[in-house]
């Protein structure tokens, strides 16, 4: 400790019981992502490095730590899609993150309905509010500091289709609060729900 600050080197440890890391970089939206095989299986999986990174088009990418399926699903077909997880459907998206045999349907595992894609042949939740349908930019194998290749694969897709459950619009807007998303927050077994929301405008100078 230096003072009232906590200070640490990743390199050396943190020197605290569990790493502090995710719980610092909190609460992240989930990326419950929705992929297909060559052959046509269809894998579901929650990852909790997720966020949006354009609008002009939409770009959304996830980092999957560990070249798992729905990594090597989008390299084979493009395509994936990224599924609102909430409140309502917290558990059922907790059991698609289970450690399944490749070829398992995490859809039948957790009890959802797929409903098809318009703009590419991935299913999406039809419980969730949101859907936002991918085609694939790019896969990047991350890097560290000295040039060696990580075991994390980030997926950048640009947004071709977006699905809004009917109920959660109020006026022409997106009901965030009414949908009650669920983020990641803290360490292993901790998630957030939005909470109370307040307005601030940018300034113009």
């Amino acid at each position: 400790m230096t003072g009232d600050v906590h200070f640490y080197d990743p390199n050396e440890g943190h020197r605290l019981p569990h790493d502090p890391f995710k719980a610092i970089v909190a609460p992240r939206v989930i990326g419950w992502i929705s992929s297909r095989d060559a052959d046509g299986s269809v894998n579901l999986a929650p990852y909790s490095f997720f966020g949006a990174f354009a609008t002009f088009p939409y770009v959304i990418g996830f980092s999957s730590e560990g070249r798992k399926d729905s990594i090597s699903n989008i390299e084979a077909t493009g395509e994936f899609v990224w599924n609102m997880s909430t409140r309502p459907l917290a558990e059922r998206m907790n059991r698609t993150s289970a450690p399944v045999a490749r070829g398992i349907d995490e859809f039948e595992l957790a009890g959802l309905t797929k409903a098809p894609g318009r703009n590419v042949g991935v299913p999406h939740v039809a419980e969730s509010p949101a859907a936002l349908e991918c085609r694939l930019l790019q896969v990047v194998r991350l890097h560290d500091l000295d040039g060696q290749p990580m075991n994390n694969w980030l997926a950048l897709g640009q947004v071709v289709g977006v699905h809004i459950r009917s109920e959660f619009l109020k006026d022409g807007l997106f009901d965030t609060a009414a949908a009650r998303p669920i983020m990641r927050a803290g360490y292993r077994a901790d998630y957030a729900e939005i909470g109370e929301m307040f307005q601030m405008i940018r300034p113009s100078a």
